[in-house]
């Protein structure tokens, strides 16, 4: 049975010095899904500009559905200006207000969700109350909500996290994320402190730690499954937490047992490092290319 999955939040250009690439964690998710054989549809929005019309046309050569993007007319397609100048260490500038901070509920990307096996969302897609509004409609269905914290200061609320996180199935967060988390919450900033926390007092299945290069873990009901990661000469960063968590969500739909989850899952995030971009084309055989 093919899995359905649908993703919330940003689509844009990564504007980087050797010149813009298409982005965004959301679209990036969507696409890597997408690859890896699911039914993946993306939320999102695009201005009524040739940046959009083009972000749009690139889409289409994966041969991606594009029903439940948005054009809008009132505000641009967004850019993101980014310094690659440590690969390992992206640094992003993200333009405020763009088109998918207005993301519009309608009945069918309700009907979407609700029928999805698997929601994907994210903090920076909810900056604007607008799409929040919209994203907090679509939570209530009782689909795998998967949360990707994916925070991108200044856009991000404890106020909004606190609520998303009553509607989190699993959360994936970085180690950076993972001390801001202990900073809120007055833990201490380990990975037994925050996950116990969090697991307390929310009602999520597991909570998913990436820890670049290091590998990841998964937290679940106070026993920790890790991975240390598959070794790869690095490109860039830049959308290697979203092929990761697209390998966990395939892998964890099939119900497949954790610790092999999370291989098959660092294994997609160090293929994307070895490749320049965040949204390489490939085959499921071309990950055997890593040790």
């Amino acid at each position: 049975m093919q899995h359905k999955a649908v993703i919330f939040g940003e689509m844009l250009w990564d504007c980087l010095p050797s010149g813009p690439v298409p982005g965004g964690a959301p679209m990036n998710v969507t696409l890597n899904l997408h690859q890896l054989g699911l039914d993946s549809r993306l939320i999102s929005a695009v201005g009524k500009d040739t940046d959009g019309q083009q972000l749009l046309e690139f889409l289409e050569t994966f041969n991606l559905p594009l029903n439940l993007i948005q054009t809008n007319s009132e505000h641009e397609t967004s850019k993101v200006l980014v310094n690659d100048d440590d690969p390992e260490n992206i640094k992003y500038t993200i333009v405020s207000p763009v088109a998918w901070d207005y993301i519009q509920w309608n009945t069918e990307m309700d009907q979407a969700v609700a029928a999805s096996d698997a929601f994907v969302f994210g903090t920076l897609g909810v900056r604007n109350s607008e799409s929040l509004t919209t994203l907090l409609k679509l939570l209530h269905h009782k689909t795998l909500r998967v949360f990707d914290a994916n925070f991108r200061p200044p856009f991000y609320d404890f106020e909004i996290i606190e609520t998303l996180l009553g509607f989190t199935d699993i959360l994936k967060i970085n180690e950076d994320e993972l001390e801001i988390f202990a900073d809120y919450f007055d833990v201490e900033p380990n990975v037994k402190s925050v996950c116990s926390f969090l697991d307390q007092h929310y009602p999520m299945d597991l909570i998913c730690v990436t820890q670049g290069s290091k590998g990841a873990l998964v937290y679940k009901g106070g026993n920790i499954t890790s991975h240390e990661g598959h070794k790869v000469k690095v490109a860039d960063s830049i959308g290697a937490g979203d092929a990761f968590l697209s390998g966990f969500i395939k892998t964890y739909l099939e119900d497949q047992p954790l610790d092999q989850v999370l291989d098959f899952a660092c294994k997609l995030g160090a293929f994307v490092a070895s490749k320049k971009g965040g949204t390489p084309r490939y085959e499921v055989e071309d990950l055997d290319s890593v040790s």
